[in-house]
Order: C-alpha cells, then sequence, then structure tokens
C-alpha cells in the first residue's frame, strides 16, 4: 500500500503529502482525527494543530517558520502563510550531541587506480587543464587532432575548459589557482596536460611554485607562446601520457580509500524524506569503513547550523563551523545582497516553504556522523569521516569544490532533475519515483520508492545502493558520463581587472 503522509518527528506541528492529497480528506494521524481543508501537492504541508499568527512551527522536530496569520488544523502550510524565523548573525554555544550509527566492518571492496603517490582514483582518464581562459579552444583543438590521427583511443580525453586565470587579484585569483591545482593532481586522471598561454597571472611559473610534489612522468606542461606549433606539441605530450595510462589496470581496494561528496540541488518537499536521508545512511555506513564524505552548500545549512556545530567533535572545529558560517553570512553583507534569499521558485513549488525548510533537510545528507574538520574553498581533504566544505549552494561550483577537494564522485539528490555532471562522477539520486520514470537518462538511483511501498525502511535500500557506488567505483559509467555531460564551474569573489 502507498503511503500518503509522514510525521518526521514526534514533535513536529506539520505532516507532509507523500501523494497528491485532495480537499476534505481524513487521516488518522496517532490520536489526531485530521480533515484536509485545501488540496495538498505531493512534498507539501499540512497543519496538524490550530496555530496562532507569530507562533513557531516545527518539521524535523526544529523550527522551520513562523506562522504570519492563524492556520487552521488540516490547513496547507506554505510560503502564503509561513515566513522564515532567521535574521541577522547569531551567537553560538557548543553543546555536544552525538547519536552516531554503528555498523560492522565488512571488508568490502572496489576495483581502482593505485597511484604513484599511495592516492587511489575510480577513473583513468587523460586531461588537459587549462590554466586560462585563453587557450580553452586550444586544449579543444589539441583533443579533436589526436582524435582525429589516433582514432579508437581507449583512454577518455577531458578538458577543464574555465574561463579565469588572468586579471584576477589576491584570494580571487588564489581560489581559481588552488581548485586546478587540485584537479591536477586527482588520482581519478592517469595523467595530466597542463597548458598555458604565457602571460597570464596564473603563470605556469607561479602554478608549478605551488603545486607541491607531483608526478613528474604523468604531469606535462605546455606553454603556448613558447612554441611554433602548440598544437603539434600538444598532441606529441597527449600521446605520451596515454601510452602510460593504458599501462594502468584495476586492482581490489578497501572501500576506505574513498572520498565521496554530499551534495543536493532542485530539491522538494521529499528531499529530507528519501534521498537525503538515503545519502545520509549511505555516509554513515562509508565512514564507519574507513571512508571519507563531505558536506558543502554552506548558505544551506543556515537555520541548521546549530544541528552540524553539536556534532563538531571538539571545540576547536565547533568554531570552525561558526566561522564558516559567520564569514559566508559576511559575504552576502558584503555584496549588499539578503543572506536568506532562498529556497529557490523549484524549491518552493516542490513544497519547500523557507531556508530553514530546505537546511534541515539538506543536512540529513551527512548522516549522525561527528565532523571531523572544516575545510576552506579549495582546501584538500585532510581527515576520514565527515568533512564540511566551504563552498556555495549552486550546483556545479558546489560539485566542483567537493571534487577538488579529493571527492572521487559526488552524489547528488533531487526531486526537480538536472543533467549536468562535474569533473568526477556526479550520480543522480531521486526523491520520487515520478522524476526516476520521467528521467530515466539522467537518475542513477531512484530513493522514492520509500514512499511507494508501505513497509519499505530506509535500511531496506542501503544494500543496493552500496551495491551501486561499488560498481561505479569500479569503472560502471553513472549517466551524466553516459551523457558525456562534465565540466568545471570556479567561484569567483573578486573584481575582474
Amino acid at each position: 500500500m502507498k503511503k500518503e503522509w509522514i510525521r518526521i518527528h514526534e514533535k513536529d506541528d506539520v505532516i507532509v503529502a507523500l501523494t497528491d492529497i485532495a480537499s476534505g480528506r481524513r487521516l488518522k494521524i496517532d490520536q489526531i482525527d485530521l480533515i484536509t481543508l485545501q488540496d495538498i501537492p505531493r512534498g507539501h504541508k499540512i497543519a496538524l494543530k490550530d496555530i496562532s499568527a507569530g507562533e513557531s512551527i516545527i518539521k524535523y522536530g526544529h523550527v522551520f517558520g513562523i506562522a504570519k496569520e492563524d492556520i487552521k488544523a488540516g490547513e496547507h502550510i506554505h510560503v502564503h502563510n509561513v515566513k522564515t524565523s532567521l535574521s541577522g548573525h547569531l551567537k553560538y554555544d557548543y553543546a555536544p550531541h552525538f547519536e552516531e550509527r554503528l555498523f560492522e566492518y565488512d571488508n568490502r571492496t572496489f576495483k581502482g587506480f593505485k597511484r604513484q603517490n599511495g592516492d587511489v582514483g575510480i577513473r583513468n582518464e587523460v586531461w588537459i587543464v587549462p590554466t586560462v581562459g585563453c587557450v580553452n579552444g586550444t586544449a579543444a583543438n589539441i583533443i579533436k587532432q589526436y582524435e582525429k590521427r589516433y582514432p579508437g583511443t581507449e583512454i577518455p580525453l577531458k578538458i577543464w575548459n574555465h574561463p579565469y586565470g588572468c586579471s584576477q587579484l589576491g584570494d580571487d585569483h588564489m581560489n581559481t589557482q588552488k581548485v586546478l591545482i587540485d584537479i591536477i593532481k586527482h588520482p581519478n586522471t592517469g595523467g595530466v596536460l597542463v597548458l598555458g598561454l604565457g602571460c597570464e597571472n596564473n603563470h605556469i611559473k607561479q602554478l608549478k611554485s605551488n603545486l607541491g610534489e607531483y608526478d613528474e612522468e604523468r604531469t606535462l606542461f605546455l606553454e603556448a607562446q613558447k612554441v611554433g606549433d602548440e598544437i603539434e606539441e600538444g598532441i606529441k605530450m597527449i600521446g605520451q601520457l596515454v601510452t602510460l595510462a593504458e599501462k594502468d589496470v584495476r586492482e581490489d581496494v578497501a572501500l576506505s580509500h574513498l572520498n565521496i561528496g554530499l551534495k543536493c540541488g532542485g530539491s522538494d518537499g521529499l528531499s529530507g524524506i528519501t534521498a537525503n536521508p538515503l545519502v545520509g545512511l549511505f555516509s554513515d555506513y562509508m565512514i564507519s569503513q574507513g571512508a571519507a564524505t563531505i558536506l558543502t552548500e554552506v548558505p544551506e545549512m543556515f537555520g541548521a547550523e546549530t544541528v552540524l556545530m553539536s556534532r563538531a567533535k571538539d571545540e576547536a572545529t565547533f568554531g570552525q563551523i561558526v566561522n564558516l558560517i559567520d564569514e559566508f553570512k559576511g559575504y552576502y553583507e558584503k555584496h549588499h545582497q539578503p543572506i536568506y534569499e532562498n529556497p529557490s521558485p523549484g524549491n518552493k513549488e516542490g513544497g519547500i516553504t523557507t531556508l530553514e525548510d530546505k537546511s534541515l533537510g539538506c543536512i540529513q545528507k551527512g548522516g549522525h556522523a561527528i565532523v571531523q574538520d572544516v575545510l576552506k574553498y579549495g582546501e584538500r581533504l585532510k581527515a576520514k569521516g565527515l568533512s564540511l566544505l566551504e563552498a556555495p549552494g549552486n550546483d556545479l561550483i558546489a560539485s566542483t569544490a567537493l571534487a577538488a577537494s579529493g571527492c572521487h564522485m559526488v552524489l547528488f539528490t533531487t526531486g526537480r532533475g538536472t543533467p549536468f555532471g562535474t569533473f568526477v562522477p556526479t550520480v543522480k539520486i531521486s526523491t520520487n519515483t515520478p522524476l526516476f520514470e520521467n528521467k530515466p537518462h539522467w537518475i542513477d538511483f531512484n530513493a522514492g520508492i520509500l514512499v511507494d511501498e508501505e513497509s519499505l525502511k530506509l535500511e531496506d535500500l542501503l544494500e543496493d545502493f552500496v551495491s551501486l557506488i561499488i560498481q561505479i567505483a569500479s569503472g560502471e559509467p553513472s549517466k551524466n558520463e553516459i551523457n558525456g555531460y562534465s565540466e568545471i564551474s570556479i567561484f569567483k569573489t573578486g573584481v575582474t581587472l
């Protein structure tokens, strides 16, 4: 039997419709006999009791908004009668509260590529990384001419185009360089050609001074202004890298080597009920196996940040989370923009009412694990377990940041659907079955079945989901890879000269 509604937490003042519910429908919720007063779309909320204007309203066991007017039991609760409870900066206190999930270590493996420095990759591609947007076309021509001259190359060749690398200053310039260095050193590549122009701010010589140790045989550099025929030189270098990559083979590797990014986009009212909790359960499972997961989208922590702060491993980490939140609010204020201008029109159509509503659902992807570390934008992963990463909510920027921090793949939950992918496999998990059925060429896994069957539990899906991730880590292409959708976007924070 299909579920009609859910009360997420015993303290909640609302239930969420799991299917379209008609006006006048009688629902039995615990000891409450409820009659709907309007048609309620799937993913939207229904008041469980009479709520007075100005009263806080609870969902996920936390306040998600304030009633703008008197609301009757059975009434549709949404943007027309609820407003955000958030404003300005807050003062936080460290009040640790840990509820970790425990799993037995099950010794599973995936088939990955062991790199010279001890890292492990799940892909073995040859990449061109432009230092500056001026040579994007040159990079494309190198690949085009190489594939024309050597058809049938089995090693995937990819270019990570971007418009930056020049006319940037300070932290804005350094962020571009950091992300490009992260890409150059990513274990999912079997070889990288770093392609520069020669007069850009992000000059190869300066980039190399910040690159640190790297595999000199598999990381080659070409400055276009220094050679007569940059296309011909590029073809030769790509050939060298392909020859090396062709010798690489997959080996059995423990799951503890995996780093997984956690992201959502096009969220709806079911995101915090189906796909996000599934990813959270998976994150907890992977952490129990010794792996790392990373949660980002700082603006979509606003309103739920205290939940994450209570899970900080110590007071120093708590302080880092406070800084993460406050500095991102400062970023909005610096540009004279409202801090809480969220959710999006698509979110609202799907049933999300306020930023707190969105954030409380968003952080479900982080499961119950202790927060081990907080990373700045462009910083690489340092700890196993759950880390938080500084990045905005924008899908491609945040996914690029996750991959650049060292994630082998990004898990992307969605209630609306999106075809995109960043420079690592970007696995789409649908929050509802209609999306999965309508866009099977976009969606890798359907978490919507959790509300399709009365008896189905979150834990029932974990085994199938773990198996899918192992398959993708071992070489099975994700849907974005099958479609050829992969790109990067760098977070720009400063002026352009």
